[in-house]
């Protein structure tokens, strides 16, 4: 087994939402599509808080050498928040996040990451893979330096899909739009009544 890179950290049980694992993304037009999650991990779990700030704290040290003129910046972005507090915009996060450290991790659209069951076995079906879903995720935090931004991001590596969770977002069924199956009745083609 290759040696886990000190800056890489593997999640515990958490919450998936903005799945995007079969088709690379982009959130605006112009953006570079990537493939990604937006993941939400519960502030009860103090042993993958440890992990992620250990991991951050790594990065932190290879910016300074590679991307940072040997300086930690004075104003350094970080990719975790907090789920109870607002988001950059002023906005607060959604219900789902509260009680939850909150944060985006993607990848390239050439480096696909691996995508598995509890039982390590590819999963193909797309229709597995929504927001609201369980399961922990491999994380590389790297330095960076962009447009005279420093910071901090998070890399996708691999996801375990471990339990099917209520879907989050808007979605609505057919059933619940249109209730039960309307019998088939024939309908008249100009004014659209029933004949």
């Amino acid at each position: 087994m290759e040696k886990i890179k000190p800056n890489h950290f593997v999640t515990g049980n958490v919450r998936l939402s903005y799945v995007h694992l079969t088709t690379p993304y982009a959130n605006q037009a112009g953006n570079e599509p990537k493939y990604g999650v937006t993941v939400l991990l519960p502030k009860t779990d103090t042993v993958t808080k440890a992990r992620i700030d250990a991991a951050i704290t790594v990065a932190k040290q290879l910016g300074i050498t590679s991307k940072w003129e040997n300086k930690l910046p004075p104003v350094l972005a970080t990719p975790l928040h907090d789920g109870d507090g607002i988001k950059e915009n002023g906005d607060p996060f959604g219900v789902e996040c509260k009680g939850c450290w909150v944060f985006t991790v993607s990848s390239k659209a050439d480096r696909k990451p691996r995508v598995v069951d509890a039982s390590v076995q590819d999963i193909i079906d797309p229709n597995a893979l929504y927001s609201g879903i369980f399961g922990r995720v491999g994380v590389d935090a790297y330095p960076y330096l962009s447009s005279g931004k420093r910071g901090i991001a998070f890399g996708l590596t691999n996801v375990q899909k471990l339990a099917d969770g209520e879907p989050l977002g808007n979605s609505i069924s057919a059933e619940d739009d249109f209730g039960a199956p309307v019998p088939d009745i024939k309908y008249h083609p100009l004014t659209g009544l029933p004949m």
